[in-house]
């Protein structure tokens, strides 16, 4: 599925030139589209050709770099000869080179080319002849370094050299072109890329520079900037494309990332040559190919053998090796999701065997590889790639595991014979169960963050307890981390914890409709409910809590107002701005912070607070007031209900030298006032440093949280810039097997053909027959000498009439060549004189068991003349 993400561009030793150590990190790439034009040196007239076809003033930023197989040791004149068809300036490529505009840069004799930090970087072949893959090389930095801006042509060319470069710049989102092989001196080239299924344009090399800069103008403004999003492209466009993709092909890509599918579209809608999304729609229901175009476009993945080897060697030894050993003769089983071509199935199938003949290990495995790209899937079934797979996989492991075939390399039947491939779709079809091990490399980046977390429920299901998931480097387990446990953390290897839940797993995929979790509305008020007649005991309550009880709010542990009672006026006051029934922006100002800590309180300690003599004013006028806060628990901390009174102090009668303000009675009064508000402060902020100490404990462990996580996504942001050009990896079975016996009855077919023409193109009268002298099948020549019919098939040869004159012991002699294995000769001859040498002996198939006999009739008189004539005269 693989179905755009981006990575940090990667130089591994299969894939990019290596970086130095000691260098300032490389410049940034160049901000216009770079064309590489790979050649053999036999593709020197559709070099020339392409060249001459280009418009002298392009009005594109583009640069163009040939790349062509030379001899090491000869001078090449391909610049003169370049320069002599075009316009632009035409260099040799020089080490350091930086990369220019409307420049044309040529490869030289006896070096590698690459593209990195918008230079040209050459380096020596790993050796001047044999097999060098040159234009492979240069296309892999090329998408490294420009992503959607890279464009690749492959030209004339004998051998495959090109194949595996172009699947990364179409993997990255650029843009592939390929000479049409009957326009092409050497098609070999040609005709391996275009195999691959993934080129967008298959022209002769004289048409090629018009569509060039058709595409170019509109997906990148014709500056190598990447044309704007289509106005209409937030307005429901999209999700148009989809549901009518979705009508088309049967497949829902609604659940991958937008960014991917959007940027996916945009190309489509350049190549289209339309201008709008709304235009697109049009176009994509007038031309239904468009869909099936639109649908590879999004599935494009790249993948090689052993990516990332230290990977490999990692899944090897920590989860493949503890499954072989453990499974000790019984079954495995391997599931890889969205396998594109093969190349990873078959890289752990090569894992497999070399463990199970290194240790000796007997276990049955099967490898089930999915994916929803048909033609991806038949290639992988094929197991044939071309040569250019020796730069990925190792020179011991191509001679132990492949065979040549026709200048490509195929899988050898062993390791074939481990994989079924079936078209499947993760996110839609039943998974498979009783796993061992999932290897899901790469294909989660796609999805959206719901459709993640339910491919990792389903995987979860899906694996046997202690069975082992790998994912991409750029890829977690999001929060399932119970469900998890890490093994590998640089390679993301994790091992499977706890029962798996089918329910988890399934209703992630199927809606359901659940009864008991839906919350049932309250029963509506209506007359009957609100007239009921009360008794004296609720009138007497009522009446006792309206007089006695107290002003006081119910409230949640939010402190959101869900009931009112009494008088609350002096205590309440709504705010300006939107309504609100959060009691801290109804309570009045001086009031907030003691209930604040207050509520606090006792929600945490599930025990009443009280505050006594807390002021506040109250229309100008300085009041005090008692708050009381019961707590009310709820089935959990969080569903708690505090109920707050508020209650006014008892007032103090007047001594009569109070009245006058002076005295040592008043002074001790308004000094109990000052202790008293000096109390209230010391219980706040007593409440407050606990609350302080609780807060700092919690920031603490959320901090070590933070910071484990941070790492982690450090790693994670770091790959992710690796990993765009690792598309897809691994989707295909249940479809599968009928595929391959289809296959099978076609070859079986051919060769039943083959062997009906032989026979009846010898002339000679042949008749197999069963161990019970059933007829199985017979010649042409043979009704000249019994009456047979094609219903005879089937019946005894005793049941038909025989031609032959003075000759009755058919059935006896054929009986006795079954029973004794030796064959019998006789001459017999039909009703119409014509002479025979029979001959009957057993049939044997290539395990030597006998299964019949075969009865053939030669025709004396035709060998008598031609032997007559062959004798001189």
């Amino acid at each position: 599925m693989n179905p755009s993400k981006p990575r940090r561009a990667r130089r591994d030793s299969a894939n990019s030139p290596p970086v130095p150590a000691g260098i300032p990190p490389p410049p940034p790439p160049p901000a216009f589209p770079v064309v590489g034009i790979g050649a053999s040196a036999g593709g020197l007239a559709a070099i020339e050709s392409f060249f001459r076809s280009m418009p002298p003033a392009t009005g594109c930023q583009m640069a163009f770099v040939v790349v062509q197989h030379l001899d090491p040791i000869h001078k090449s004149i391909l610049v003169e000869l370049i320069q002599k068809t075009t316009s632009l300036h035409v260099d040799v490529a020089e080490d350091g080179m930086e990369v220019r505009p409307d420049h044309v840069y040529v490869i030289p004799p006896n070096r590698d080319l690459a593209l990195a930090g918008g230079r040209l970087q050459l380096l020596e072949p790993g050796s001047p002849r044999g097999l060098r893959l040159p234009i492979d090389f240069f296309f892999r930095s090329l998408a490294l370094e420009l992503h959607d801006r890279a464009i690749c042509i492959v030209l004339s060319g004998t051998g495959s050299d090109g194949t595996l470069g172009l699947n990364a710049v179409k993997g990255e989102g650029g843009l592939v072109m390929v000479q049409s092989p009957g326009s092409a001196a050497y098609d070999g080239m040609p005709r391996s890329a275009l195999a691959t299924g993934m080129a967008d344009f298959e022209l002769s090399p004289d048409r090629m520079p018009g569509a060039l800069l058709a595409y170019v103008h509109r997906a990148f403004d014709g500056q190598g900037v990447t044309a704007p999003v289509p106005a209409d492209a937030n307005a429901g466009g999209i999700p148009q494309v989809l549901a009518l993709l979705r009508a088309r092909t049967g497949h829902d890509f609604s659940l991958y990332k937008p960014n991917t599918i959007r940027r996916r579209i945009e190309r489509r809608i350049a190549l289209a040559q339309v201008d709008r999304l709304e235009d697109y729609l049009v176009y994509l229901r007038n031309f239904p190919r468009e869909a099936e175009m639109l649908f590879r476009e999004l599935l494009i993945g790249v993948t090689a053998f052993f990516r990332d080897p230290e990977a490999f060697e990692s899944l090897r030894r920590q989860a493949l090796l503890p499954i072989l050993e453990r499974a000790s003769g019984g079954a495995v089983r391997i599931w890889l999701p969205g396998c594109s071509t093969g190349e990873e199935p078959y890289s752990i199938a090569m894992l497999v065997r070399e463990i199970q003949e290194d240790r000796k290990l007997s276990a049955a495995v099967q490898l089930f590889a999915t994916d929803l790209d048909d033609r991806a899937i038949t290639t992988g079934r094929a197991a044939l790639y071309p040569e250019s797979i020796a730069a990925d996989v190792a020179p011991e492991r191509l001679a132990r595991f492949f065979t040549r075939d026709s200048g490509a390399y195929r899988v050898r039947k062993d390791v074939r014979d481990l994989i079924v491939f079936a078209r499947h779709d993760l996110l839609k079809n039943p998974p498979f169960s009783r796993l061992d091990l999932v290897c899901c490399r790469n294909l989660l980046i796609y999805l959206g963050s719901d459709a993640q977390q339910k491919a990792l429920a389903l995987f979860h299901y899906a694996l046997n307890p202690g069975g082992f998931l790998m994912l991409g480097p750029s890829e977690t387990v999001g929060d399932l981390h119970a469900r998890f446990g890490p093994v590998d953390k640089k390679w993301k290897i994790y091992q499977q914890r706890g029962a798996a839940s089918v329910r988890t797993a399934f209703d992630s995929f199927t809606p359901t409709m659940s009864i008991e979790s839906a919350p049932r509305p309250e029963p509506p008020l209506n007359a009957e409910t609100t007239m009921q007649p009360l008794n004296g005991r609720h009138l007497a309550e009522r009446a006792l809590l309206e007089s006695y009880a107290p002003a006081g709010v119910l409230v949640n542990a939010d402190l959101d107002v869900l009931y009112f009672h009494g008088r609350l006026g002096p205590y309440l006051e709504p705010a300006s701005g939107d309504a609100s029934l959060n009691l801290l922006k109804l309570v009045r100002e001086e009031l907030r912070i003691e209930l604040a800590g207050a509520a606090r309180a006792a929600l945490a300690q599930r025990t009443p607070v009280r505050l006594d003599g807390v002021r506040f004013l109250s229309e100008g006028v300085p009041r005090d007031v008692n708050l009381h806060v019961l707590s009310i628990p709820g089935s959990e901390p969080s569903k708690d209900l505090l109920m707050i009174a508020f209650e006014e102090p008892p007032r103090a009668t007047p001594s009569p030298g109070a009245a006058e303000g002076t005295g040592a009675d008043g002074n001790d009064g308004h000094l109990r006032e000052l202790e008293q508000q000096l109390r209230s402060k010391n219980a706040h902020l007593k409440n407050a440093n606990q609350e302080l100490e609780t807060l700092n404990e919690e920031m603490k462990s959320a901090s070590e949280e933070m910071q484990s996580s941070n790492e982690e996504l450090q790693s994670t942001n770091e790959e992710l810039e690796t990993s765009r050009e690792e598309l897809q990896s691994l989707n295909e079975e249940l479809v599968t097997v009928n595929q391959e016996l289809q296959g099978k009855m076609e070859e079986l077919s051919q060769s039943n053909n083959d062997m009906l023409n032989l026979l009846a193109g010898t002339n000679i009268g042949t008749l197999f027959v069963d161990h019970q002298l059933r007829i199985q099948r017979f010649t042409p020549a043979m009704t000249q000498i019994i009456h047979l019919i094609q219903s005879d098939v089937g019946r005894p040869v005793s049941d038909i009439v025989s031609r032959m004159k003075a000759y009755d012991r058919l059935v006896e002699d054929t009986r006795a060549v079954l029973d004794t294995l030796i064959p019998r000769e006789a001459e017999v001859q039909t009703l119409e004189g014509q002479h025979f040498q029979m001959r009957i002996q057993p049939y044997r198939t290539q395990d030597n068991v006998i299964e019949g006999a075969v009865l053939t009739f030669v025709d004396l008189a035709r060998m008598r003349g031609l032997t007559d004539a062959r004798e001189p005269g």
